[in-house]
């Protein structure tokens, strides 16, 4: 499929030059925007008969580049930093919520439900239960829908969800061979049986089993898979360094001007006090130019630079139905409406999961682009982005592999992730979806708008898409 798509893209009048959507434009002031989307009078989303669900409030630890100031900790510390800080934000009850659900995607073996853990370490009842979901990237925005399918079932009123990664220190096996020899010493019931086992120790038994970031059913790296992915959609090295740098300089502005608002203070135990990201860097694209290709060498255009880093990092979300928010004195930010889930081919189609996932939540809250206000998607790679825009604004992949008779129309850039994104704030697998939705809440109040809309992509050839509403102010 790859080389069919970049034959056809490049014939198929797909508008060639994207940085031109990355200049000025992208910059302009929140004023602006608001003085766009106050003109703007929507409908509501809220149905006879359907349970508003609101986002309360969002919190998440400074995202941190992993091998850092976090080094030393473990998850759950991480995630019971977040729980912390989002009762004291809310002053709510410990006992007062009915469930917590996390999402992780490389756990820790000593706490592979972290979202128990953390929840007893950060004091809530232990009479409340707790899950941790696992679905790649967008972990925690499963976490969240199923926290939103509980409430709107009945079954709870109040659900924390977030999600944590720790790749400062990822778990690393003995080879197979060597494990299952440990396994069988363990089972020895004689000194002989042991000696023999331990003579057949040989120097690859000792090889290590390092995780890495590829799909299992293809064994290819998630940047291989961009790069190929950036190269169909015929993608250029120059662009995808214009849209991360204009991540890192959108994510700088964000952080200087008080607008991180999730962002909280985290006393590391040994350490200093950590209260702001630590992976925002604008560069120059001459610098950004010097680097080499990281995956696809040695002519690949997927940089260090131009994907987003190993972090360390937490994230909570306080949700409830309208009903119970308004009786105990709190004031939403939001309302998560409606959302969906998408699957496609995980080799060639691995990362296109918001292109998938776009139009059908749309149409889903029977809304169109042009009536979203803010757009939050998770930036995995700038190759990835960009050829999710323009997958989106191509009639042909509509038309082929969508289903569609036109196409689904790219988000305009004045919209587009304007607090930066993934590839400068960080991206700690599990967490990444409650950054997301709590920055399209917070946007979404500070600039006017109504209705926001959250996208990402997953391993697995998989996505996501949701549609946020303001809270009336």
């Amino acid at each position: 499929m790859a080389s069919m798509l970049l034959n056809t893209m490049r014939t198929c009048g797909v508008n060639p030059s994207w940085s031109a959507r990355f200049g000025s434009r992208a910059l302009s002031t929140t004023t602006q925007l608001q003085a766009q989307v106050q003109t703007k009078s929507k409908k509501t989303l809220a149905r006879p008969g359907v349970k508003n669900i609101v986002l309360v409030e969002g919190v998440r630890t400074p995202f941190l580049m992993s091998g850092t100031t976090y080094a030393d900790l473990m998850p759950h510390d991480l995630a019971r930093a977040a729980l912390q800080n989002l009762l004291r934000r809310t002053g709510l009850p410990k006992d007062a919520v009915d469930y917590i659900i996390y999402g992780t995607v490389i756990q820790e073996v000593k706490t592979s439900n972290v979202a128990r853990e953390a929840a007893l370490g950060a004091g809530f009842s232990d009479k409340i239960p707790a899950h941790t979901v696992t679905m790649a990237c967008i972990s925690s925005n499963q976490a969240m829908t199923s926290a939103v399918g509980m409430i709107a079932a009945g079954q709870c009123d109040a659900v924390v969800a977030g999600g944590v990664e720790f790749m400062s220190d990822v778990p690393i096996r003995h080879s197979r061979k060597m494990r299952k020899t440990m396994l069988s010493l363990n089972k020895a019931k004689t000194l002989g049986q042991r000696l023999s086992l331990i003579g057949s120790i040989r120097m690859a038994h000792f090889a290590p089993e390092l995780p890495a970031v590829a799909e299992f059913s293809t064994a290819e790296t998630m940047g291989h898979s961009a790069d190929r992915l950036a190269a169909a959609f015929a993608v250029s090295r120059l662009e995808q360094d214009e849209f991360a740098l204009r991540s890192h300089t959108l994510a700088k502005k964000a952080q200087d001007g008080g607008l991180l608002e999730d962002v909280i203070s985290f006393k590391v135990p040994g350490r200093d006090i950590v209260s702001k990201d630590n992976g925002i860097r604008p560069s120059s694209m001459e610098q950004m130019g010097k680097l080499k290709a990281a995956f696809v060498k040695p002519h690949g255009t997927v940089t260090a630079a131009n994907s987003s880093f190993l972090t360390d990092g937490a994230s909570a979300v306080l949700i409830m139905s309208e009903e119970k928010a308004l009786a105990m004195g709190f004031k939403p930010k939001a309302y998560l409406r409606d959302f969906v889930y998408v699957s496609q081919d995980p080799k060639d189609q691995l990362l296109l999961g918001p292109t998938y996932a776009t139009p059908k939540v749309l149409e889903r809250a029977g809304l169109s682009l042009s009536d979203i206000d803010v757009f939050e998607f998770h930036e995995a790679f700038a190759g990835q982005i960009l050829a999710n825009l323009k997958a989106m604004d191509s009639d042909w992949f509509a038309q082929t592999y969508m289903g569609r008779k036109s196409k689904v129309v790219a988000p305009p850039m004045e919209k587009f992730n304007l607090w930066g994104g993934s590839l400068s704030l960080g991206h700690p697998f599990g967490a990444t979806g409650c950054r997301l939705v709590t920055t399209a809440a917070h946007r979404l109040k500070k600039e006017g708008g109504q209705y926001g809309l959250v996208a990402a992509c997953a391993a697995g050839g998989q996505g996501h898409a949701m549609v946020v509403e303001a809270y009336p102010q």
